[in-house]
């Protein structure tokens, strides 16, 4: 079976390494049409869900979104029917952290800065991947495949937060303990906010929203660094940008898509859950 020509989209902040990357594609693999070049992770999202590439070259450190946050973002959006999610190749200047987190999840990595040798072994296992699923699998499985690779991902390489948030103490093990209260800046007012009232966590920019079921407050901090800082026990990620208290929940209802709809209790806002967190919910 010949394979068709086929779509790239290159995400990468350093304007050398993308282009030098670039090059060394167009001369290994000339039909390979690179048709978009993305310099921050929130751009390499919206140029892929429009332009629908067969391939994505994703720098684990950019700007904003990492590149895993960029790969959970693009499974997150992209639609069940039409072009199949694209085959992930992820670019890391870090060979631990490539070989532990990726070896078994991602179709590909490739260490910088790029070897023509080691890009020329991705080339060729992308056209064989290219060419199995084109002979395989619908669109909708394949989504679900690459859904159940990043959640694998995400499970298994660990964000570093900056450091504790305010209220962090630590345990006679030396391990950070849960956080349990919140400081909040209120003009000339530091209000504290205690973590058992907070009903759900939604990133907004450089701040989180922290909803609670009388008030909303802001802290400046990302969902990234807050996250390690939660009891992952009570506190359940259900999408890229949100966090919610799993006791809150009063119930998740399943509409015709297979989407699922958080309903909380002592709050009108619902919440969508993603598809890398449906797995959080199975009826006993």
């Amino acid at each position: 079976m010949n394979l068709p020509a086929c779509t790239a989209l290159i995400a990468e902040d350093e304007i050398l390494l993308a282009e030098s990357l670039r090059q060394e594609l167009r001369r290994l693999w000339p039909a390979l049409d690179i048709v978009a070049m993305a310099g921050h992770g929130q751009e390499a999202v919206d140029q892929a869900l429009r332009l629908r590439p067969d391939i994505c070259f994703l720098d684990i450190r950019m700007p904003g979104l990492s590149g895993l946050e960029a790969a959970a973002a693009l499974a997150e959006d992209w639609p069940s029917e039409g072009a199949p999610f694209p085959l992930l190749v992820f670019v890391t200047a870090y060979d631990q952290y490539a070989l532990q987190a990726f070896e078994h999840a991602a179709v590909d990595y490739v260490l910088k800065p790029v070897q023509a040798e080691r890009l020329a072994q991705t080339c060729e296992r992308l056209r064989k991947a290219l060419l199995a699923r084109q002979a395989e699998q619908p669109a909708p499985a394949l989504l679900q495949s690459a859904v159940d690779q990043l959640r694998q991902l995400l499970g298994t390489s660990a964000l570093s937060a900056s450091g504790p948030a305010h209220g962090v103490g630590v345990s006679p093990s030396g391990r950070p303990e849960p956080l349990r209260l919140l400081q909040v800046s209120v003009g000339s007012t530091i209000q504290m906010v205690p973590v058992d009232e907070v009903l759900y966590f939604e990133a907004a920019d450089k701040y989180v929203r922290v909803l609670t079921r009388q008030k909303e407050h802001l802290v400046r901090i990302s969902l990234r660094e807050l996250l390690p800082q939660l009891d992952g026990q009570r506190f359940w990620q259900v999408h890229r940008s949100v966090v919610v208290r799993a006791d809150a929940i009063d119930r998740a209802v399943r509409d015709e898509s297979g989407r699922l709809t958080l309903h909380l209790h002592g709050s009108p806002d619902t919440l969508t859950v993603s598809r890398l967190y449906a797995p959080l919910f199975k009826g006993m």
